[in-house]
């Protein structure tokens, strides 16, 4: 592991997706770099501590869930100026819900070279783990990611009932603990209370991961029964259930009658 020298250039900053939770859904290139690492910054309050696994016995390793923005940018400032590869390790992918563009800013000021490893996000996460697909063929082509508006504000336009109302399948994120105002706004945007959902609290975390099913008018009842109010992502959508339904109509990706590149169409029977 090669550290900087004071006539170097800085190193290089890595804002690493560790993914939704299991050590294994991280990237091959986000273990690499945190092997390569000569320091890691971790959000210890919603990353896995297992994902560190891959980080070299001698790599000096830090928990940011006390440090304020401040903190965290001359953390990695200081590092950069003593090893050639730092990493930022945030939970899911560093684009989503993140503060990336704040980070970025100073280090850019400063020179530091900043690279940016995608994770795995817990909306896909979530759905695997509950065995379920966020499109199904002429019944949702769209997803939207989304979230109440609380401490961080949402656009007046990006409401979530103005986004329910699409209809469409719908990953809300850090909204559980106001799971009732989520049903609300459902309902209002003219969801039926017999609407599935499916809550996932802490997908794929070894020995953590909890998935509940209900429909609008129960989920929030079970979500408390099962004290679930934090790390949870909310899937609604038409297409949940659908392995369990046989009046869908299928894709025509294999269907044998629609041609493709690499196959022609077939006549019926």
């Amino acid at each position: 592991m090669q550290e900087t020298s004071s006539t170097q250039r800085p190193g290089k900053v890595w804002f690493v997706g560790a993914g939704p939770g299991a050590p294994d859904l991280i990237t091959v290139r986000g273990s690499r770099l945190l092997a390569e690492a000569g320091a890691i910054l971790y959000t210890g309050s919603l990353v896995a501590e297992t994902v560190l696994q891959w980080a070299s016995p001698d790599c000096e390793i830090a928990d940011s869930k006390s440090m304020d923005h401040a903190q965290v940018t001359a953390w990695l400032l200081d590092r950069a100026q003593r090893h050639d590869t730092v990493v930022r390790l945030q939970t899911g992918d560093p684009t989503l819900y993140g503060v990336l563009a704040e980070l970025a800013r100073p280090l850019d000021a400063a020179g530091v070279a900043v690279g940016i490893v995608p994770g795995v996000s817990s909306a896909m996460a979530s759905a695997a783990a509950a065995g379920e697909c966020l499109t199904l063929p002429e019944i949702t082509q769209t997803v939207i990611f989304t979230r109440l508006s609380e401490r961080t504000h949402m656009p007046e336009r990006e409401s979530l009932v103005s986004l329910a109302a699409h209809g469409c399948t719908l990953c809300i994120f850090l909204s559980i603990e106001r799971i009732e105002a989520v049903v609300e706004n459902l309902i209002t945007a003219g969801w039926t209370p017999a609407a599935p959902v499916v809550v996932v609290h802490k997908a794929t975390w070894p020995n953590e991961e909890l998935v509940l099913r209900g429909t609008l008018s129960d989920i929030a009842a079970r979500c408390r029964e099962a004290q679930v109010d934090r790390q949870a992502l909310i899937l609604v959508s038409p297409a949940l259930g659908a392995r369990a339904q046989n009046d869908y109509k299928p894709s025509k990706l294999y269907d044998a009658g629609f041609p493709r590149r690499f196959r022609p169409a077939r006549e019926p029977g």
